[in-house]
């Protein structure tokens, strides 16, 4: 049979055909999965963890080794990339096969790691080793600057942790934000060696004192049930 000559004959059932499907297609176009680029680059998972005082020797040996044993080989691992810092930061890059789950891949991932945390140091295990989906594209770049020079590097690194990086996280489809040169406020102490030295004491003593003296303590509430002769109100003691 003549196909073309089949549709040339019945012109109002060839219509019919092309509408329906027209239809169909306009229908499935919001369902398939349609980018403007195919995704090139594999898929990564990045791990994290911050080791205060070392450096990038003594951060390979004792918190990048214990953690890479136990993620390598993890379920579609392709490769992955280990990157010690003389500031006492570790960043381990895991990348995935193409098409892997990456849900599933964090899982497995944070899996291995907490068979490794009781071998990390204490002070890693109490800042935490982090965990999260990473993807090696950048989709936007925002650089903010003051023009007056009103406000330094600081402040505004400090405005963009505080105001501007949760709403981006809370965007749909903004996996993670990377902010660089900028640092939150804190405070810096120089210590005097000779003078520790001579006090008998060591920089692990002076942060003891300091984690002792700068905490929030739960004072309490005065007048609370199940008090014998209550008063008409309760009152919550607050502390410095």
């Amino acid at each position: 049979m003549n196909f073309a000559k089949f549709f040339i004959d019945r012109p109002i059932f060839a219509t019919v055909i092309s509408i329906i499907t027209m239809i169909i297609g306009g229908l499935a176009y919001f369902n398939l999965p349609i980018e403007q680029y195919p995704q090139v680059a594999p898929p990564t998972i990045q791990v994290t963890a911050t080791y205060p005082g070392a450096n990038a020797e003594t951060l390979a040996a004792t918190v990048a080794t214990p953690i890479e044993q136990e993620i390598n080989g993890v379920e579609g691992m392709l490769y992955m990339l280990s990157q010690s810092t003389a500031d006492g930061r570790m960043t381990l890059t895991i990348t995935f096969e193409l098409g892997t789950d990456m849900d599933q891949a964090q899982v497995l991932v944070q899996n291995r790691v907490a068979i490794a945390e009781p071998r990390l140091p204490e002070s890693v295990r109490r800042l935490g080793v982090t965990t999260r989906k990473n993807s090696p594209d950048l989709m936007l770049v925002i650089n903010l600057f003051s023009p007056d020079g009103t406000y330094d590097q600081t402040y505004i690194g400090n405005y963009a942790v505080l105001q501007i990086r949760d709403r981006i996280r809370r965007i749909d489809g903004v996996g993670d934000i990377l902010l660089f040169g900028a640092s939150e406020y804190a405070m810096r102490i120089w210590l005097d060696p000779d003078l520790i030295q001579s006090f008998d004491m060591t920089a692990g003593d002076v942060l003891n004192a300091l984690r002792s003296q700068n905490v929030q303590v739960a004072s309490g509430i005065l007048n609370q049930t199940p008090q014998p002769k209550q008063n008409y109100f309760e009152y919550s003691i607050q502390t410095q």
